[in-house]
């Protein structure tokens, strides 16, 4: 059977036809261009039942893309459109559509279909799989850590593994969600009670002795195996 116009299929197996191929097959278009066109035939049909909106490209003269309006419709919408056109090339159009319908429901295409339609299924969930692989195994890698690390650290962690941050920032986001102490003074940038009680910090506390002689402590906050844990499941659930 030769091909008068192009027939798709969307993600539910079902037969497409666009709506300015079938324009140019009617041979309609030193009558009215296709937007009067189509606004006419609509008229008898039901928006996202027998056609849907699309959009579709075109070489324009100086050889860039152009993006037009176009619509998605049913075979039998199609038809009822090649029928309305009262002419012998709409009627020559419309029995294609049948020869259509009548292959496309053959037992063997609907099997083709079906598995052409699993075969996308299994693929999508292919890439999905591989696509979280990476953050899977960082969570994983983690959640087995028993090692505190510097804040500095978990931002380099994390912008290794795609989440887009660094030192400075986590700094201000882990202040700016109350989870170190945002007051400027002794305590700033250490951890909130909330965040000790959760375990997601712990402080190490160094002694040294500064050019003036004097015994300085310094505290430092550090984010423990549960708190890597933690904070990496939030990053990557809000990824």
């Amino acid at each position: 059977m030769e091909e008068i116009i192009k027939i798709n299929q969307n993600n539910q197996g079902e037969a497409q036809v666009s709506a300015r191929e079938l324009y140019q097959a009617l041979e309609v278009k030193k009558s009215y261009r296709f937007s009067q066109w189509f606004e006419t035939n609509a008229k008898q049909l039901i928006e996202n039942e027998d056609f849907t909106s699309v959009d579709a490209t075109t070489v324009v003269n100086n050889g860039a893309i152009k993006t037009i309006q176009d619509y998605s419709l049913t075979v039998d919408a199609a038809k009822q459109i090649a029928l309305m056109s009262g002419t012998e090339k709409g009627k020559q159009v419309r029995m294609y559509f049948i020869q259509v319908e009548k292959a496309w429901n053959s037992p063997d295409q609907i099997m083709a279909r079906a598995l052409t339609i699993a075969q996308m299924k299994l693929d999508h969930k292919d890439n999905l799989i591989a696509e979280m692989k990476p953050k899977a195994l960082f969570a994983d890698a983690v959640s087995a850590s028993q090692t505190s690390i510097l804040v500095g650290e978990l931002a380099k962690l994390l912008k290794q593994n795609g989440i887009d941050t660094g030192a400075n920032r986590l700094f201000t986001w882990l202040r700016d969600n109350g989870y170190l102490i945002r007051r400027k003074g002794t305590d700033y940038n250490m951890p909130t009670q909330k965040s000790m009680e959760m375990g997601l910090f712990e402080i190490k506390e160094h002694n040294h002795i500064n050019s003036n002689g004097v015994n300085v402590t310094t505290k430092t906050p550090k984010v423990t195996g549960k708190g890597q844990q933690y904070f990496i499941n939030k990053f990557l659930q809000a990824a």
